[in-house]
């Protein structure tokens, strides 16, 4: 059974709670109804979520070099970034960038809290600055839509809740599509659009199911994606410090709370209990209970406060960015001991994914003696032996691969021709006999180099051994 929050019930709740802020004492769910932020921070989130926007519906159309500039087709491990191919072989460099990746987030959480969920995460930019103002412009306002929920089945009310629906649907769609074109690329993408259906089975129904589940988060699930399902909320308990900056009510100003009044209270703090703060939260919380797993850091409680300050004439700011420290001693945010050590350790994660990226190879090939092959005598002063290539091409270009030896007196002859075809983005395997002259052999096993040249461009050199008589 969904109940919504109600004033009573926000003033009933204690500091420290035991549940969810949408969630009931029986365990069923409180619907938010939360009304439109209006202010400066909600005016620069806006701005955020058309560059968020821009960039996530245009990528997909961006290509270099005749292929995405961006795509994550996990089904075929085939990765692009910044129109550079990665392949299986290049695992250990996505298991590094998401090291990197894990101790940004340890930074960036333990010095700003959760900032990056309140402006760039894709669940709050689509929940609060799409659906939502879908919502808003369909049903009207949060109380408009509290009525319309209470109020029977009119003809009115299944016109506007069927358009809500619909709308969402459709933008799920819309979304699905961009989100698969990310992981198969829009020319896939744009065959399973024009082509039949038939053709398509399996690919079209991808698109649906992604779209079902994009429409059953925005419509009913909502921000429990962030209350329930997302860790972050979780982790930050662990992340945070006294130090972190977060969206917090200044309780030292504020408290004790009293009505406002025309006639000046020097008892009282400067929070007027309007509530105004818990009417905007996507949450449902009361930031003034201090820092909470469900806070996102929207800075919608930032808005409705200076509004109400402004109204009664106090000074902004009761509701801030802010450190706890700050709060109780007026102390700037400290570079602290903890900040420097993750920053010494990202900084060194980066430079090393910096040199991995810069010198990884387009081929990489791996060459092995046949086993169980001995060598064998090729006329009276050579000794030949039989190995295997496999090779792995990470460019968009076929290339025609022809072997050579380094620094050795030798030949290499390739079975069957002259040259190793390898197609692009595909992997290719041959066998080849080094013969080297026996003069050169003083050891059972000889290093030998062979370098792998596409016409007279040297791509690589690899290393192997050589096996020959003992004298």
């Amino acid at each position: 059974m969904n109940h919504s929050v109600t004033h009573t019930e926000i003033q009933e709740e204690e500091s420290f709670r035991d549940r969810l802020a949408t969630v009931d004492k029986s365990g069923g769910r409180k619907w938010v109804f939360a009304q439109k932020p209006k202010g400066n921070f909600y005016n620069y989130r806006t701005y955020v979520s058309w560059f968020f926007f821009l960039v996530f519906f245009t990528l997909p159309f961006i290509e270099y070099n005749g292929q995405p500039l961006f795509l994550f087709n996990i089904p075929s491990a085939k990765f692009i970034i910044f129109g550079k191919i990665f392949w299986p072989q290049d695992f250990f460099i996505f298991g590094l960038t998401m090291v990197t990746f894990v101790v940004f987030i340890i930074l960036f959480t333990a010095a700003f809290g959760r900032l990056f969920c309140g402006w760039i995460c894709p669940q709050t930019v689509f929940m609060e600055m799409l659906f939502r103002k879908v919502e808003y412009l369909i049903l009207g306002g949060a109380a408009q839509q509290k009525l319309l929920k209470d109020a029977p089945w009119t003809t009115n009310k299944i016109l506007n809740v069927g358009l809500k629906h619909v709308v969402f649907f459709l933008l799920s769609f819309i979304i699905a599509n961009f989100f698969l074109s990310y992981i198969i690329g829009m020319k896939e993408l744009w065959k399973i659009i024009i082509e039949p259906i038939s053709d398509h089975v399996v690919g079209f129904s991808i698109i649906m199911v992604f779209s079902g589940v994009f429409y059953g988060v925005y419509a009913f699930f909502r921000e429990q994606v962030c209350t329930v399902v997302c860790p972050y909320g979780r982790l930050q308990s662990v992340l945070l410090d006294r130090n972190s900056m977060i969206v917090a009510y200044d309780h030292y100003r504020g408290e004790p709370r009293g009505k406002f009044t025309k006639q000046e209270h020097s008892d009282l703090g400067d929070c007027i209990d309007c509530f105004q703060c818990v009417k905007v939260c996507p949450t449902g919380i009361d930031i003034r209970n201090g820092t909470q797993m469900e806070c996102v850091g929207c800075t919608a409680c930032i808005d409705a406060c200076n509004t109400m300050m402004e109204k009664t004439n106090r000074p902004l700011g009761l509701i801030r960015y802010v450190s706890e420290n700050n709060i109780a001693d007026r102390t700037p945010l400290k570079y602290t001991i903890r900040m420097k050590f993750y920053t010494g350790l990202l900084a060194t994660l980066i430079i090393i994914l910096t040199a991995l990226l810069m010198t990884r190879k387009d081929i990489d090939a791996t060459i092995m003696r046949t086993p169980g092959m001995l060598f064998q005598e090729v006329g009276k002063d050579s000794i030949s032996n039989l190995y295997n290539i496999k090779i792995a091409n990470k460019t968009i270009k076929a290339i025609p691969l022809t072997l050579r030896m380094e620094d050795n007196q030798g030949l290499v002859r390739i079975i069957g021709s002259a040259i190793i075809p390898v197609k692009k983005e595909d992997e290719s395997a041959g066998n080849f006999f080094v013969v080297l002259p026996k003069g050169m052999l003083h050891n059972r096993k000889t290093k030998i180099r062979i370098g792998l040249y596409e016409g007279t461009n040297r791509i690589d050199v690899i290393s192997t051994n050589f096996l020959g008589p003992v004298d």
